[in-house]
């Protein structure tokens, strides 16, 4: 499959370049395109067999549930039914923004958006070329972000056309991600709501404007949220991850890794001394500015090849969670080298 490359300024866009991405979408095509989280990989919401495309596409089980994304806010009962009070002053506050609430599905949304619940993820992007785009299909799109499953999401149409080029027929280029990480999501469908997924809303400030504290999920729990694999957001090395500060064990590891022969690279907000033939990238310290470079900064890594990741743990506030959510999924089950590496080690 050959990959449309369309640029569209978010500012000022394209009329042409958005009537492709529409046509091809409301075709039952797959387009990519920005939102200020990370890139989606679009499909019409109610076209259940565009909807599989997207699971083929990026190699991902049925079971992970799709957001729904809307050009208005009016149009969420078109996917959402039984719409609480609470999810309406959040909807007031974040909407549009960083946030998926989870609700009660409407019966025309297909099963396979939902993986079989009767709740659907629904958002209402801030990004300009994200609503002019859905507005010109005229019907809400399931997105999640435009990658392969597990890996790295992208925040710019390059990232997207790394990895699915070939696999999709458009890419709509608007440019690098405002936010950089993905949406906060939260089930206001149970009584605590249940936060799956935080992100730069932090979970006190979602509380404030719920006047109510959240739950966090039970163990076990059916997730009706994406992002719940233990192994998500993640690059190809290796990634070791220590704690928010240590330089000494930062400088340690990369010291025995060096040892050990593998091609490195490390990933700090903290200043460290790093083998002269490592990769070291330093990002901002403040919680907002980093997640906006994090997936950027592990696609790059990625590109040079680092075979080895040590990461210094973000730290443990409230702005962090969603940084830290991030971190820890992208270093669970890391690939293991053979034993003679473990033991050089």
């Amino acid at each position: 499959m050959r990959t449309e490359y369309l640029i569209c300024d978010p500012q000022r866009p394209d009329p042409e370049a958005i009537a492709k991405a529409a046509a091809l979408l409301r075709d039952g095509q797959l387009v990519a395109f920005p939102t200020e989280t990370v890139y989606g990989l679009g499909a019409l919401a109610f076209d259940e067999v565009a909807v599989a495309r997207v699971f083929a596409a990026k190699g991902r089980p049925p079971s992970h549930p799709l957001i729904v994304h809307l050009a208005e806010l009016d149009w969420i009962e078109r996917v959402a039914a039984d719409i609480p009070p609470l999810a309406s002053r959040l909807m007031d506050a974040y909407f549009p923004g960083p946030l998926t609430l989870i609700l009660r599905k409407q019966g025309r949304v297909p099963a396979n958006v939902t993986a079989g619940g009767d709740t659907v993820g629904v958002r209402l992007p801030a990004h300009p070329l994200a609503r002019t785009l859905i507005r010109a299909v005229g019907a809400p799109l399931a997105a999640p972000s435009a990658n392969r499953f597990t890996e790295v999401s992208p925040t710019t149409a390059e990232h997207v056309l790394n990895g699915l080029g070939g696999r999709i027929a458009a890419i709509l280029d608007g440019g690098p991600c405002s936010v950089g990480i993905e949406s906060a999501v939260l089930d206001v469908t149970t009584n605590p709501p249940t936060l799956w997924r935080a992100g730069v809303l932090s979970q006190a400030a979602l509380e404030a404007v719920a006047g109510q504290p959240f739950q966090r999920p039970r163990q076990g729990a059916t997730a009706p949220s994406p992002g719940q694999h233990p192994r998500h957001y993640a690059p190809r090395a290796r990634v070791e991850l220590l704690p928010s500060g240590d330089v000494k064990g930062l400088e340690s590891r990369l010291a025995r890794w060096r040892a050990a022969g593998r091609r490195l690279a490390a990933l700090t907000i903290s200043e460290i001394t790093a083998p002269p033939d490592a990769t070291l990238i330093r990002l901002p310290s403040e919680a907002a500015a980093y997640a906006r470079r994090l997936y950027a900064a592990l696609h790059e890594l990625d590109a040079q090849g680092a075979e080895v990741l040590v990461v210094e743990q973000a730290p443990d506030s409230a702005a962090w969670e969603g940084v830290r959510d991030r971190l820890t999924r992208a270093a669970c089950q890391s690939p293991e080298f053979d034993a003679e590496a473990s033991e050089r080690s």
